[in-house]
């Protein structure tokens, strides 16, 4: 089973960016297609973004023109781009595929905090 394992989180002002990294314990282009989704705190996890194999993406209206997903299948790794970051944005970061059917186990995912 392939392990996805998230990074680049932290903490940034209003405005900010930062880019997210999803490394993947084997082939990701054989996973298909790959997402990034959050879980803001006491809200349902929500996908943000969405990438297939070949590059064609999708993204949730509420990012839309300020995230972007990209993938590496060389170097099995998902990124997100996230600039012009709002305080709604704060949420912990999740890579998996997509759909992500229930049953679906979940990484540790990363933090992002945006506050001023």
């Amino acid at each position: 089973q392939v392990q996805l394992v998230e990074s680049g989180g932290g903490l940034v002002q209003p405005g900010g960016s930062l880019r997210l990294s999803c490394a993947a314990s084997g082939s990701i282009f054989r996973l298909g297609v790959m997402g990034w989704y959050r879980q803001a705190l006491g809200k349902e996890r929500e996908l943000v973004a969405r990438i297939t194999s070949g590059g064609s993406t999708n993204y949730a209206e509420s990012v839309k023109g300020r995230f972007t997903i990209s993938r590496d299948n060389a170097k099995d790794t998902v990124y997100l781009q996230m600039n012009s970051l709002k305080v709604e944005d704060t949420a912990v970061y999740y890579c998996n595929i997509w759909p992500a059917l229930r049953g679906l186990t979940w990484g540790q995912g990363t933090q992002v905090t945006v506050a001023s």
